[in-house]
C-alpha cells in the first residue's frame, strides 16, 4: 500500500526517490493486494510473530574431577607415540636432532 501512495507524495526522502528513478524507467502498474488475498505473499512476512523465547537462567555444572580429566588428557597426549601419530607432515620428527626422538 505504501509503495503506491509513494507516487502520490509530494515531499520525499532520497531512498523514496531512488525507487521513483528506478520504477520510472519500467512500464508497471501498481496494486495493492491486502495479505489475505495474497496467497503467494511470502509466508514469513505473514508469520505471526511470537516473543522470543527468555533463558531464565543457565546453569553449567562442573565436575569436581574436571582439572584431573585435563591433567589427564594433557599427559597422553605428551607421550612420543601419540605425537608420532598427530605428526603433521613429519615436522616434529624432521626437526629433530635424533629422528627416533619426538621433542
Amino acid at each position: 500500500k505504501r509503495l503506491q501512495h509513494i507516487l502520490d507524495q509530494k515531499e520525499l526522502n532520497m531512498r523514496q526517490r531512488q525507487w521513483l528513478e528506478l520504477l520510472s524507467d519500467y512500464d508497471c502498474e501498481i496494486r495493492y493486494h491486502p495479505g489475505k488475498e495474497n496467497v503467494i505473499a511470502d509466508p514469513l512476512s505473514r508469520k505471526e510473530r511470537e516473543p522470543p523465547l527468555r533463558v531464565r537462567a543457565l546453569v553449567m555444572t562442573i565436575g569436581l574431577d574436571l582439572p584431573r580429566q585435563i591433567l589427564n588428557a594433557q599427559t597422553e597426549t605428551r607421550k612420543p607415540e601419540n605425537i608420532k601419530e598427530e605428526d603433521v607432515g613429519g615436522m616434529l620428527v624432521e626437526n629433530s636432532r635424533d629422528p627416533e626422538k619426538v621433542r
